[in-house]
């Protein structure tokens, strides 16, 4: 196993013995056609200047290639976005579309449900936990709080405290209580 990461920060993170480590970027990697098994990527062609260059570049590197994302046209299945950050539509407005992604490599998509009791940490874990939202180390591992800025975060943050006291958050979403998994606009790009 061999992870890319562009970033020094981030690559600095990495925990002793964690797998190898390369400074690249998805639309440019450092390795020869069909290197890998299986390439992945989680959570992360959001941040790609060029999505359908790094998947393609995934697809001419690897056998075999899963892709961890979310559908922007589903993003209203997520309360977190229909109710209080309505600033996620436009982190996608100038993405290619899901549709788009898939075609670029030749990919199904699978809709991706996500357990009540998540223990990942990524943005749509907690959908059934809404107070973890409120603490400050589980939104830091979030990487839409540093995109949205600390100005939303705060308003966000401000707004879903209110809401949980009040019992606002729980008449528009308590339905939610009753569910093991939920349908947010996850899905998974399989090529």
């Amino acid at each position: 196993m061999t992870a890319v990461e562009p970033s020094a920060v981030m690559r600095a993170q990495r925990p002793a013995g964690a797998a190898p480590c390369i400074d690249a970027t998805a639309e440019n990697l450092p390795f020869a056609d069909h290197s890998f098994d299986a390439a992945m990527a989680f959570a992360t062609i959001d941040h790609w200047p060029d999505p359908i260059a790094g998947l393609r570049e995934m697809r001419r590197v690897a056998r075999r290639v899963v892709v961890f994302t979310c559908d922007p046209s589903a993003a209203d299945l997520f309360w977190l976005n229909r109710d209080y950050l309505p600033e996620f539509a436009a982190l996608w407005a100038d993405r290619p579309s899901l549709s788009d992604l898939a075609e670029a490599i030749g990919a199904r998509t699978e809709p991706v449900l996500v357990p009540w009791d998540c223990v990942d940490g990524f943005y749509h874990a907690f959908w059934r936990r809404p107070e973890a939202y409120l603490d400050e180390h589980i939104r830091s591992g979030m990487s839409i709080w540093a995109r949205v800025g600390p100005e939303v975060e705060n308003r966000v943050v401000n707004d879903l405290r209110a809401d949980l006291a009040s019992g606002r958050w729980a008449e528009r979403n308590g339905h939610l209580a009753g569910l093991d998994v939920a349908e947010l606009g996850l899905r998974l790009l399989v090529a």
